[in-house]
């Protein structure tokens, strides 16, 4: 069984296999708020109080049939994760560390929305909402299972380097271990900038 996922424009395309072997989240977190607004998407990504649905998987599981040329990516730091989107239209994908080493993937809600299949139908209700301090507005969304989705992507990234798995992964070239696009690094005032956006 295949989930598809598909950039705005319909130029990237891809799918992603096992969807059960996902675990849904939603993030509020002020990096995920400055993605979205990066991508000038703040009003499609984010919901009302700033939290970004996200589901987590193995990259192995992720495939792209047409377009990759379009990949792209940016780092919010020197040091912050490898944030992925569709530059023709910019469609967030997902996020990866940024160690090919480390096999993780936080897929993005708007690249897996389909008039076919509700997101709870392919991957289940979300079990878990982090960093809810940084929700915007009040009251605040009540943080609910962090420990067991730091479990699940531990385990997750131990399995991947135990069996080789990690090597499995459409983001990173398999021989260097690079990642396929150059990430653009924000500056702390570009950073800054973009989360006094309103989207």
């Amino acid at each position: 069984m295949s989930y598809p996922i598909q950039c705005q424009c319909g130029c990237l395309k891809g799918k992603l296999t096992n969807p059960k072997a996902t675990h849904r989240l939603k993030c509020y977190c002020k990096d995920c708020q400055a993605f979205a607004h990066f991508l000038g998407k703040g009003g499609d990504v984010l919901d009302s109080q700033g939290g970004t649905d996200i589901v987590q998987t193995h990259p192995k599981y992720l495939s792209f049939s047409e377009g990759i040329e379009n990949l792209a990516c940016m780092k919010l730091s020197e040091t912050g994760l490898l944030r992925w989107y569709a530059s023709c239209c910019n469609t967030p994908i997902g996020n990866t560390l940024p160690n090919h080493k480390l096999p993780f993937i936080g897929i993005v809600h708007n690249c897996l929305e389909s008039s076919e299949t509700s997101l709870d139908k392919a991957f289940g209700e979300k079990s878990c909402y982090v960093n809810t301090d940084a929700a915007i507005g009040e009251p605040k969304p009540k943080s609910k299972g962090l420990f067991i989705t730091i479990a699940r992507n531990l385990l997750m990234v131990f399995k991947g380097r135990l069996d080789g798995s990690y090597q499995q992964n459409p983001m990173f070239d398999a021989a260097s271990g690079e990642a396929i696009a150059t990430p653009t690094v924000l500056s702390s005032e570009e950073y800054e900038k973009l989360m006094s956006t309103e989207s």
